[in-house]
């Protein structure tokens, strides 16, 4: 007999996280009534996704009755402290409820019961043999529920991922405790969340070993006599009442006074009678739109557009919005297949290539004079510049500005950006192309140019609303000043490219095989036996049975010879280290010789396309090819920059990068007095810290170990370093991390300072800013979640860092190709790679452009400390390192 499938969801819970999933979107989700929406928005797709993904034949969602239950009856400060629930979560609560029943869901509460209790109630109530249950909350106190029958899925992040309890997964999590025991567990470590007080300085490692040995809270205290004398057995005693209490108020009644009968909870199915109302009164289009519903629900709007081809002057004037349309990312060699370009009153459309060789249209594109908005600049200049010329005009870039005002939101298509701001008479390009091996143009052309059309249409709405925002959140001048005019300076350094020598690769190619093949006999060798180097299975059986080494962690297959399992081994063995060395080679052999060979244009170089919308932080990302993560600490890595030379022979490579920057602008953000004078005065920062954190009075005493470890301390204060990250780099136990962590903040107070500020600021706004006023919104900084919290917090602490670092780093990129032009060089900027720029120019030239780089880079900005670059240049990018 097939099983029935209950689903019992708690709604409370599921509602919150789905609040803070689109909290930084607050302001953008709201109907026209002024409702704020996001909460059920987010609840929504969270349903409609685990409805799809278990298939319940019974469905549930339980809610709080209110803030009273008997909990609180006989402990009145149960979940006190907790903070304030914002009025904007509370005020969608009602519309949830009303989303419920379109959704053909029952939902039901109890007085004076939580819904973890009608959740527990009605979990061990059904027939085991008739029902399988799923639970689906964001409170791991539920996991006290799980049986073979029974699945407790707890939210990690946002609504969808999710983390699925079974006994064995509680065991696995909690070292073998039973799904019971965490009741227990609460009872002697206390629940901060819910205020559930505990035993004093009893936490979860210590409850678990206790409840190891004895099995309950009961069980502790009827061998209490037994154990030996300490400070625990002292906290045990006076806390009796305490911890059994704890255990009262952590124990989910499963004898709730529950009036529901099963039957009535048969889930039949969508309300579409009340659903579509609904979602008309909420605005969700693209939900509507997902209905099949006919009406103005699936059809969009006639759009109006004339198809032309042949072009006159007075199709082309100023205040226009234009399209360029390719159907392959590469936009350096996708064809283009079609261009709209309009005014808000008018708007054409053409598939005609004669487009391009008509005098009206190029001048116009090529002009200074006709404002042009667009949707991805750098894309439309590139594209452009290989069929009419360079771009000119281009005044704004819906793509950008979406990306600046929400970097958590992006999107790659302009429909993600129209729904993401409340504009949905616009199809997705998946759903006009399709996508895959079946992606191509619509066999009607009306469906493409009405496309097309749109796209013109939405950029026009879009523009004034983005414009109107950037200047609203003060990021008008970051769009203006910075972002807009990096995109083209981008656009024209992917057009110039840079020169591969393909014959050194191909040489290389030979050398690295010839060491792979070394290295593979010596492994072997080490073995004592040949196998399939390629197989971590085989590996496995190498290593952990044959070798007898220490089994660091196992997968469903076998044993993990991943990366982090054998850097932990490479001391024990010689035989590991060999395997990592040959991983490596292996990695920079198939995607650095190999993939470089494959993408060199008949230009002889390369043109890679630099991301700008991609990072929260604002840095530069690489693709087609990723030129920023050529590996260079291993010698065979850094000798791939061989293969990048000038385009002239007589010509040499050039490359600046910015010294220690991140930790100069943390000196200047933190107006920390020790760390400013340490930049001020020229030392070497990692010897400086290194005599501050260990006491040492003379430079010349600072051993290269310490100045190692000082150097760990810097960069991992950077990144908001836990003490147990710290140990792991540097191999010391996560006391010592934490006394080196603590020491630091005692000798750079200022930076302590600037930490604890930064992370409150964080809370109440809800997101950072860098010294130009990115933004990077944190949705899980004040999460319960103590994880998704910290990561919040680390990630407060160091967006203002690195992107401020990145944005500088934009402004000398600005000011760099300024000056060249002024002082009319051929030397020209190819390539960034995160703190450096890459030159190419004549030899000479070269004084000149060392005096200019230095002057321009390290006078980008004015900082507290100064900015400093080390310079170098060669016949290759290798001699220029």
């Amino acid at each position: 007999m097939t099983k029935n499938k209950l689903l019992l969801v708690d709604g409370n819970s599921v509602a919150f996280r789905a609040f803070f999933a689109l909290h930084n979107s607050l302001e953008r989700f709201k109907n026209k009534n002024g409702l704020h929406t996001n909460a059920v928005y987010a609840f929504n797709n969270m349903f409609e996704n685990v409805m799809t993904k278990e298939n319940p034949t019974h469905v549930l969602v339980a809610f709080d009755a209110g803030k009273t239950t008997f909990r609180t009856e006989f402990y009145p400060e149960y979940k006190a402290g907790r903070s304030k629930t914002p009025g904007e979560f509370k005020e969608q609560m009602p519309y949830i409820r009303e989303l419920l029943t379109g959704l053909g869901v029952k939902y039901y509460e109890l007085d004076n019961y939580e819904a973890d209790d009608i959740i527990g109630t009605l979990a061990t109530k059904v027939p085991k043999d008739e029902f399988d249950v799923v639970v689906l909350s964001g409170d791991r106190d539920l996991t006290q529920l799980a049986t073979d029958s029974v699945k407790v899925d707890i939210t990690i992040k946002g609504v969808s991922d999710l983390e699925s309890y079974t006994p064995e997964h509680v065991a696995e999590k909690y070292d073998g405790l039973t799904p019971n025991q965490i009741i227990d567990m609460k009872g002697l470590a206390g629940d901060t969340s819910d205020n559930i007080p505990g035993v004093t300085k009893i936490g979860e490692k210590t409850a678990i070993k206790l409840l190891k040995e004895y099995g309950s809270v009961e069980g502790v205290y009827e061998n209490i006599d037994s154990m030996k004398p300490s400070k625990m057995k002292e906290n045990l005693i006076n806390d009796k009442e305490q911890a059994f209490m704890s255990k009262r108020l952590a124990t989910i009644n499963v004898d709730s006074p529950v009036k529901v009968d099963i039957d009535e909870l048969k889930y039949e199915g969508k309300d579409l009678e009340k659903l579509i109302p609904f979602y008309k009164e909420m605005e969700f289009k693209q939900m509507l739109s997902k209905l099949n519903v006919e009406e103005e629900t699936i059809e969009l709007e006639d759009v109006h557009f004339d198809v032309v081809d042949t072009f006159t002057e007075d199709m082309f004037t100023e205040d226009m919005a234009l399209y360029v349309e390719m159907l392959e990312d590469n936009y350096h060699t996708s064809p283009i297949i079609g261009v709209a370009w309009g005014s808000k009153k008018k708007v054409y459309v053409t598939n005609s290539l004669e487009l391009f060789e008509s005098q009206p249209f190029v001048d116009w594109v090529l002009s200074d004079n006709y404002k042009k908005t667009v949707y991805d600049a750098k894309r439309t200049y590139v594209s452009l510049n290989r069929y009419v010329g360079k771009p000119q005009g281009i005044t704004f870039d819906v793509l950008l500005a979406a990306y600046l005002l929400d970097t958590n939101d992006n999107s790659a298509d302009i429909e993600g950006v129209a729904q993401h701001y409340g504009y949905t008479d616009i199809h997705s390009d998946e759903s006009v192309y399709g996508k895959g091996a079946k992606k191509g143009l619509p066999e009607d052309d009306e469906v493409f140019f009405s496309h097309l059309a749109r796209k013109v249409n939405a950029i026009h709405f879009l523009s004034e609303k983005l414009d109107k925002e950037l200047v609203e959140k003060n990021q008008a001048d970051l769009f203006y000043k910075m972002e807009l005019p990096l995109s083209k300076i981008l656009g024209d350094m992917e057009i110039t490219g840079i020169r591969v020598d393909a014959n050194r690769l191909k040489e290389m190619r030979i050398e690295f095989s010839d060491r792979l093949r070394e290295i593979e006999q010596k492994i072997y060798a080490e073995a004592g036996e040949e196998f399939n180097l390629n197989s971590p299975k085989q590996l496995g059986v190498i290593l952990f049975e044959k070798m007898g080494l220490p089994v660091i962690k196992k997968t469903k297959t076998g044993y993990s010879t991943a990366v982090d399992v054998l850097e932990q081994l490479k001391e024990q063995a010689p035989i590991v280290e060999d395997i990592l060395v040959y991983r490596q080679i292996a990695k920079i052999q198939s995607t650095y010789v190999e993939g470089l060979l494959k993408v060199i244009q008949p230009d002889d170089k390369i043109h890679t396309r630099y991301v700008q919308t991609l990072t929260q932080t604002g840095r530069l990302s690489s693709v087609d090819p990723n030129l920023q993560n050529i590996p260079i600490r291993l010698e065979e890595g850094r000798k791939i920059r061989e293969a990048f030379v000038p385009r002239e022979k007589d010509w040499l490579i050039f490359s600046s990068d910015y010294s220690q920057i991140e930790l100069r602008v943390l000196a200047h953000i933190s107006d920390d007095q020790h760390l400013k004078e340490a930049f001020i005065e020229g030392q070497d920062i990692h010897s400086s810290t290194a005599m501050r954190v260990f006491g040492i009075e003379k430079p010349e005493d600072v051993t290269p170990n310490m100045r190692r470890q000082a150097k760990a301390v810097n960069f991992g204060i950077v990144y908001g370093i836990s003490d147990y990250g710290l140990s792991q780099n540097l191999g010391i136990t996560r006391k010592q991390a934490q006394e080196y962590i603590d020491t630091y903040f005692e000798k750079y107070p200022g930076v302590k300072k600037y930490m604890e500020n930064i992370v409150r600021d964080a809370k109440d706004k809800g997101f950072v800013e860098t010294l130009y006023n990115r933004r990077r919104y944190l949705p899980d900084i004040n999460s319960r979640n103590f994880n998704l919290r910290s990561f919040a917090e680390r990630t407060a602490i160091n967006t203002p860092i690195q992107g401020s670092a990145a944005d500088i780093l934009k402004i000398a990129m600005i000011n760099m190709d300024q000056r060249l032009k002024e002082e009319k060089m051929q030397a020209t900027m190819l390539l960034q790679v995160h703190d450096e720029l890459v030159f190419e120019a004549p030899e000479a030239e070269l004084d000149k452009l060392n005096e200019l780089v230095k002057e321009v880079m390290e006078n980008a900005v004015s900082l507290h400390v100064p900015l400093l670059t080390d310079s170098s240049w060669g016949k290759t990018w290798y001699e220029a390192k």
